[in-house]
């Protein structure tokens, strides 16, 4: 029984079912935002989300009883449980802000679809070698809030009137926007504030950022190498597979051959004193004919 339901839980197809109804229920946990979908529809969505959150609760329940404690030993498991168990607490009285997380369930679809479990473990693959670069953004900002504070905090205080206003804007101006409107407004008093604001975005917005992109793309090539080595060595297995089972048929016919061919022996040597009967009987007559 324990080996049907695991073909059952490793099946394409079986998959394939988990994720349509990951897209179904969070589709209808997103009608349920509208007031219009809720009074049309409000009780096939709940039981539709009912059916949904049954159905991955089955669904763990049998994959812990094919896989035992190594259910426990897979991380992506205990994602799946942690997010089915925020479903299965209460949302009534002061716990109804649990019904937002139900949401959550969309994201099982990272542990369902390997492309996204991909992406997702070479993300926190990155993660150490980010940190040294958040280190450097945050030396950086810290240097230029400073120097932003001190020299434009008159000027400008609504931007840089403090030293965490300044930490906020100039954060905001490395994501891109409104930073061109900062930088006129401060310009208008000290018209060679562009070579501050300037060198700061070409630092963090043109080096920085693109360093946190490199060490991404580098972690999911590293993933996608790993990932070919995997599947080579399960090619490797699979040829030996395969060789050790052609070895074993070869080592039957040359267990049989040796039968076959003493059996073959046998009869030659039954039939082998009938055989100079004819040659004696040629010979006489060559006898008589040459009397």
């Amino acid at each position: 029984m324990r080996e049907r339901v695991r073909a059952a839980l490793e099946a394409p197809r079986f998959h394939q079912v988990i994720i349509a109804i990951i897209v179904i229920n969070a589709a209808t946990l997103g009608l349920e935002t509208s007031v219009t979908a809720v009074e049309r529809y409000g009780t096939a969505l709940a039981v539709v989300d009912h059916l949904a959150l049954y159905i991955f609760v089955l669904e763990l329940a049998a994959k812990m009883y094919v896989y035992r404690r190594g259910f426990f030993r897979d991380p992506w498991n205990l994602f799946d449980i942690m997010i089915v168990t925020v479903s299965l607490l209460p949302t009534a009285g002061g716990l109804s802000v649990l019904r937002a997380l139900r949401i959550l369930r969309a994201l099982r679809l990272i542990s369902v679809v390997p492309s996204l479990r991909r992406v997702v473990t070479a993300l926190l693959t990155a993660v150490p070698g980010m940190t040294s670069i958040v280190v450097l953004l945050g030396l950086v900002l810290y240097v230029t809030a400073v120097m932003g504070t001190k020299l434009y905090h008159a000027t400008a205080p609504e931007y840089f009137g403090d030293l965490p206003t300044s930490l906020f804007t100039l954060f905001q101006m490395m994501t891109g926007d409104a930073w061109s409107d900062i930088t006129r407004e401060v310009m208008d008093e000290h018209p060679s504030a562009w070579v501050f604001f300037v060198l700061f975005m070409l630092v963090c917005t043109f080096v920085v950022l693109n360093l946190f992109i490199a060490v991404v793309v580098s972690a999911m090539e590293d993933e996608h190498a790993e990932e070919s080595v995997q599947a080579t060595q399960d090619l490797g297995v699979a040829v030996l597979t395969e060789l050790a089972a052609l070895r074993a048929e070869v080592r039957e016919l040359r267990e049989r051959i040796p039968v076959t061919a003493a059996a073959a022996g046998a009869g030659a040597g039954d039939r082998s004193p009938a055989a100079p009967a004819p040659r004696r009987r040629g010979s006489a007559r060559g006898r008589t004919g040459g009397r």
